[in-house]
C-alpha cells in the first residue's frame, strides 16, 4: 500500500484502504475517550477520591468513639478516682481561719530544724480560680543537712508547701565556711489556702472583666 496514492481528503475517506480507515476509527475513538474521561470521568474519579478520604475518616471516628463507649464504665470509674483524689487535694488546703496556724507551722519547722531566721515575710495573696498563693519569702542561716532537714519539714507538713527559688551562699567567715555551718539559704515558700464560694465568685468575676478589657483593646 503506497500512502503516496491515498487521497487525505475527507470527502474521500469512503475510498480509503481497510487498514488506514481501523486506524483512523481507532484514533478518533481514543480522541473521544480521552474528551470524556477528561471532562467527565475525571471529575467523578475526584468525587470518589474525595468520598473514599470522607470514608476513612468516618471510620476512625467510629472506632474511637466505639472504644470509648466500651470503656465507658472505665472512664467513669477513672472520673470517680480523680474527684476523690481532688477532693483529697482540697482538703489540703486550709481556710481562711486556718492560714496563720500554717504560717506558725513553717516557722517551727525552721527553727525545729535548726535554722536561724533573718527573714520571714508573708507577701500578698496570688488568688486563682479555686485557691490563693500564699508566698513568703525567707532567709535562714544554718546547714545543709540543717537545710535538708527543714525542706523534708515542709514537704511532711499536712498540708501543701512548696518552696521555690531557691538560692544558697557561703559564709564570709572562713572558720565557719571551712566548718559548713552558717550558710544562708534565700528562698520562697509557698503555702496555700482554698477561697470559699464568695470569694470564688468575686474572682471569676475579675477574670471576666480583664478578659473584656483585653478583647476591648
Amino acid at each position: 500500500m503506497n500512502l503516496s496514492e491515498v487521497n487525505w481528503e475527507l470527502d474521500a475517506a469512503g475510498t480509503w484502504p481497510l487498514p488506514i480507515k481501523i486506524a483512523t476509527v481507532i484514533i478518533i475513538s481514543l480522541v473521544v475517550v480521552g474528551l470524556w474521561v477528561k471532562f467527565d470521568t475525571s471529575d467523578q474519579l475526584s468525587g470518589l477520591e474525595v468520598a473514599e478520604k470522607k470514608e476513612i475518616e468516618l471510620k476512625q471516628t467510629f472506632e474511637i468513639k466505639q472504644k470509648k463507649a466500651a470503656n465507658l464504665e472505665a472512664y467513669k470509674k477513672q472520673l470517680k478516682e480523680i474527684e476523690e483524689s481532688f477532693g483529697t487535694m482540697l482538703k489540703q488546703l486550709p481556710d481562711r481561719t486556718e492560714v496563720a496556724n500554717l504560717l506558725v507551722d513553717v516557722s517551727q519547722t525552721g527553727l525545729a530544724s535548726g535554722l536561724d531566721f533573718e527573714l520571714f515575710k508573708p507577701q500578698g495573696e496570688l488568688k486563682k480560680e479555686f485557691y490563693a498563693e500564699l508566698p513568703i519569702a525567707v532567709r535562714v542561716i544554718g546547714s545543709y543537712d540543717e537545710f535538708g532537714t527543714f525542706v523534708s519539714g515542709l514537704a511532711s507538713l499536712p498540708r501543701i508547701v512548696t518552696i521555690h527559688n531557691v538560692s544558697i551562699s557561703g559564709s564570709k567567715d572562713t572558720k565557719v565556711k571551712n566548718d559548713g555551718q552558717g550558710m544562708t539559704m534565700e528562698a520562697i515558700v509557698k503555702t496555700y489556702r482554698y477561697l470559699d464560694d464568695e470569694e470564688q465568685n468575686v474572682a471569676a468575676k475579675s477574670k471576666k472583666k480583664g478578659r473584656k478589657r483585653r478583647g476591648a483593646k
